[in-house]
């Protein structure tokens, strides 16, 4: 044993002498390459929902409507698949939890309370990002993530 390098620890084990050393990388690997696009369907609801609220609130969508786009469309992937618009600019640990729970839905409860819009989808006037649009077309949305 003395010919081991002193980095490495060692023990024994009912199943045998195992090492603490990092084990090398697995060869498999497991990548996902694309997500589903959300339905056209869920999209313009997302849309016509999200002009709708910020005619309500008082607030305005991003002066770069790409930001408002791929907001839109991630909150219509989240009602496709989860049948929520859970926040999509968010992690989770457990998706369908967090939309069961409804704290995240979008509008949360930050931007309910405070108008505080993580996604910066809704952004008040003040905001130095609010545009002074509170429309944007499907077409637009379409334009502006074609290349993603």
């Amino acid at each position: 044993m003395r010919a081991l390098q002193a980095s490495t620890s060692y023990s024994i084990s009912s199943f045998g002498i195992s090492s603490a050393a990092p084990s090398p990388p697995s060869r498999r690997r497991h990548v996902v390459f694309s997500k589903a696009e959300p339905t056209e369907k869920s999209v313009e609801i997302m849309r016509k929902f999200s002009e709708q609220y910020a005619r309500r609130s008082d607030t305005y969508f991003c002066v770069d409507k790409g930001v408002t786009s791929v907001v839109i469309k991630g909150l219509a992937e989240h009602k496709d698949t989860l049948g929520a618009p859970l926040c999509p600019c968010r992690h989770y640990d457990d998706k369908a939890a967090e939309a069961q729970q409804g704290f995240w839905n979008c509008p949360c409860v930050p931007m309910r309370e405070r108008k505080e819009c993580h996604c910066m989808l809704f952004l008040t006037p003040e905001n130095d990002f609010a545009g002074q649009d509170q429309t944007i077309t499907l077409e637009e949305i379409r334009e502006t993530t074609s290349n993603m």
